[in-house]
């Protein structure tokens, strides 16, 4: 059996016995136990009492974290003449129609977040089974088919943060960085876990949070008490 490194075995010794704590002390479990040589993102991951499978079981949203993500986020945009031109001025990385189509469906997905304007719908519909998967198709519902480019590539820089249930019913987002205040952490995922709760399903039932876990990039998780991730 593989040895454990001093960094990994502090860390695990650190959690040990540490579970359904409160979100204060598991942001200064997973804050104090960073201690990789970069910044690491501080994960949350949430188990939902949903089944996707089920139309009016699916979870999905977007909030934006008062606090920011630390994350320096990529950006295209599907638009063409003036908007085009708009999105390039906001700050847009990647600004295209048929050529970014292409580019993407030769396999070079270089952003983390897609926008269109409701014209372009009939050329980034092709790229569904591309961008679906990844969770970066251009959808009304989260702000990323809209006119309003400006306004979009603007909270897609900011701090906006786009979550979506996967398979096996889990919510998982970046919530800020190893380097913030933990004040700041903390209301970043009291933040999210608001917004993950706002978008509860009519069709789920019983128990809608199951487990609330929060990590670093390379250090263990901690579960947090799920009504006190849920509180104000």
């Amino acid at each position: 059996m593989a040895k454990l490194g001093k960094r990994t075995r502090a860390a695990r010794e650190a959690f040990a016995g540490k579970s359904d704590v409160s979100v204060e002390e598991a942001v200064a479990l997973v804050k104090g136990n960073a201690s990789a040589k970069f910044d690491e993102t501080v994960e949350i991951a949430v188990q939902l009492g949903v089944d996707p499978r089920h139309a009016d079981q699916m979870v999905r949203g977007v909030v934006g974290l008062p606090n920011g993500t630390g994350k320096s986020v990529r950006v295209a945009v599907f638009a063409r003449g003036p908007k085009a031109e708009e999105a390039q001025a906001a700050g847009a990385d990647i600004v295209g129609a048929e050529d970014l189509m292409e580019t993407i469906q030769g396999g070079t997905i270089d952003f983390d977040r897609c926008i269109a304007t409701p014209d372009m719908m009939p050329i980034v519909g092709r790229l569904g089974k591309v961008l679906g998967p990844r969770n970066l198709m251009p959808n009304p519902k989260v702000g990323t088919v809209t006119m309003d480019v400006k306004a979009a590539i603007e909270n897609a820089k900011g701090g906006e943060v786009q979550f979506k249930v996967e398979k096996a019913g889990v919510v998982h987002a970046g919530v800020g960085k190893a380097s913030f205040d933990e004040g700041k952490l903390v209301e970043n995922v009291r933040a999210f876990m608001g917004a993950v709760l706002k978008a509860k399903p009519a069709g789920a039932k019983g128990a809608y949070v199951k487990k609330v876990a929060l990590s670093s990039t390379m250090g263990p998780g901690v579960t947090i008490n799920v009504d006190n991730a849920a509180a104000e």
